[in-house]
């Protein structure tokens, strides 16, 4: 047998020899090129930002010679998504000053901003920053943003639940101080304390010195209340209450949506149960879930580096017992709770103190102010009249927390008096729509999504009217990747790019979370895409049983029949 070390990809070399996440990004911040190398690229992924450069830019330059137009993806980490009116306007500010203009919100609870300049890049992080925000580990091959249940409830559920998110997010944080050296230190005159790295356990206890071989996504939610989509997340902990006050967590782990089609040994997949904890061992069992896949994971491969392959490939079992022995103790079974429901928190919903919240859908996350509609505009607006704490859902939107009974129709007028749609007026298949950035700017598109998904929804409300569905609640996920950012694989209905202007049409997800789609058809045009999903539509409207959901129509029947039964059904 080889005692040779095993081979590692690229990235882990670039990582081993970062010290800590600093690389030579200093001496590249002080040039004045418009760009970084290839290897800062990977580093500067665990600060919080991507290089990118805009695609409808490029086709231009491309015409006159010229090169690409780089600019910097900022993302935030905005743990749970909560933040402050003044926290988002701040926000707002600085995406009008230094990046394009836009806001987006994330499918993981937190913002990130666009076409930020190289030369500002320093500037925008250290203002987040001020801003009593973080742009650390909203990226990178670590623990991410860590999502849990948005709604305010005056239960001791949820408010226990945020504790537990901000500790877990203080245990998983990356300790270098390459990022305070970085970017929160004057270049001119800060002195540097990392010189030379050290023993990985000293700087970085948890991580080592080349961190984990791949992303790793946590994620906290309730059995009637999965809207954080928890299946998909390495590491999931779903709350156990009994008698009003939350006993433990069921935990799972090795979800994860991203897939590569042309690498048959990828595949996105739903975490699996695999133990229960009580509140008190919760950090423990993650820090030693995220130990096992640092140890184990595949670092060779980035393809079949994130821990749902490591499960798959050993099995839940040898899996638990890995984690048993990092933890020190044996666990107890899983409790027989399981996801039951989805909220998606909008509208008005009565936060039980006598307060409301109000959840604004808010399309595909996108922010911004045009002649038709002013969403930063009504957002400003809402935020400098009542001051309140925001939150920000797994499904891009937002809701204004602790609003007086009297003053609901004072926060609606806000929103209408900038011409933007206020959640009532909102159809029920664009507010379960949901897609990814794709083009311009994410380097990873393949087609459109962001910019296509409305004009589908545009498309459908009114046949769906015609058909008696359009309050029947459904999700359609758009990603222009297979790499599934808008999670696309557990959705009753999604379209993910397979080619230019082409994409793979999948059914038979839901929206609880809990199942897997299958390829319907593959390599559908663009200009077809709407046809096709009203056939399906039509198909459910004359075949459903009494009570059935899209998503379990499509997976009882199957592909084949599904076609079949599409070409049979009276179009509306």
């Amino acid at each position: 047998m080889s005692t040779d070390a095993p081979k590692l990809s690229p990235v882990e070399k670039i990582k081993q020899a970062s010290n800590f996440l600093e690389g030579s990004i200093p001496e590249e911040l002080a040039e004045s090129t418009d760009h970084f190398n290839k290897d800062n690229l990977q580093l500067l992924k665990f600060h919080g930002t991507y290089q990118q450069d805009d695609r409808d830019v490029r086709a231009e330059l491309k015409k006159t010679g010229g090169g690409k137009a780089y600019t910097m993806m900022i993302r935030c980490r905005i743990p749970g998504g909560r933040i402050t009116s003044d926290q988002m306007l701040d926000q707002l500010n600085l995406c009008e000053e230094l990046a394009n203009s836009t806001l987006k919100i994330t499918t993981r609870q937190t913002l990130q901003f666009h076409g930020v300049l190289k030369d500002n890049l320093r500037e925008t992080i250290n203002r987040i920053n001020k801003a009593q925000l973080s742009t650390l580990a909203a990226c990178g091959d670590v623990n991410r943003n860590v999502m849990c249940c948005p709604a305010k409830r005056n239960d001791g559920i949820r408010s226990e639940m945020v504790e537990m998110t901000d500790k877990l997010v203080v245990a998983l944080a990356p300790q270098t101080s390459a990022y305070h050296e970085l970017w929160l230190t004057d270049p001119e005159t800060g002195e540097k304390s990392l010189e030379g790295g050290g023993e990985g356990d000293v700087i970085e206890p948890l991580y080592g010195p080349t961190y984990l071989p791949r992303k790793f996504k946590v994620g906290i939610a309730l059995p009637d209340d999965n809207c954080i989509d928890i299946y998909t997340q390495d590491l999931g902990f779903l709350a156990v209450v009994r008698d009003g006050k939350i006993i433990g967590y069921n935990v799972s782990v090795g979800g994860g949506m991203g897939t590569t089609p042309s690498a048959k040994k990828t595949f996105p997949a739903l975490a699996m149960r695999m133990a229960f904890c009580k509140p008190d061992q919760v950090v423990e069992v993650a820090k030693a879930v995220v130990g096992v896949q640092r140890d184990n994971g595949n670092r060779a491969d980035r393809k079949v580096a994130r821990l749902k392959y490591l499960v798959a490939d050993w099995g839940i079992e040898r899996f638990r017992a890995e984690v048993e022995k990092y933890f020190g103790e044996p666990l107890e079974d899983c409790t027989e709770d399981d996801v039951t429901e989805v909220d998606d928190h909008m509208g008005w919903q009565d936060q039980g103190d006598g307060k409301w919240s109000y959840g604004w859908n808010i399309e595909n996350g996108r922010l911004y102010d045009n002649e038709k509609h002013q969403l930063k505009a009504a957002l400003r607006a809402v935020c400098n009249e009542f001051k309140t704490n925001l939150r920000m859902t797994a499904h891009q939107s937002i809701i204004f927390c602790d609003i007086d009974e009297a003053d609901k129709d004072k926060l609606i007028g806000l929103l209408k008096e900038n011409n933007v749609p206020v959640t009532e007026e909102t159809s029920t298949v664009r507010r379960w729509s949901m897609t990814c950035v794709a083009l311009p700017t994410c380097g990873l598109a393949i087609t459109e999504s962001e910019r296509r998904l409305p004009s589908i929804i545009d498309g459908l409300e009114e046949p769906l009217a015609k058909l008696g569905l359009a309050a029947e609640r459904f999700t359609i996920r758009m990603t222009g990747c297979p790499n599934g950012c808008a999670r696309p694989y557990n959705a009753d209905l999604a379209l993910v790019g397979k080619a230019k202007g082409k994409y793979t049409l999948f059914a038979g997800g839901g929206w609880l979370g809990d199942r897997l789609n299958y390829i319907y058809k593959d390599l559908v045009p663009d200009d077809i895409v709407v046809d096709e999903l009203i056939g399906i539509f039509a198909a459910f409207k004359a075949n459903r049983k009494d009570g059935e959901s899209l998503g379990a129509f499509c997976t009882r029947v199957g592909g084949e029949d599904l076609a079949v039964m599409a070409d049979a059904a009276p179009r509306p």
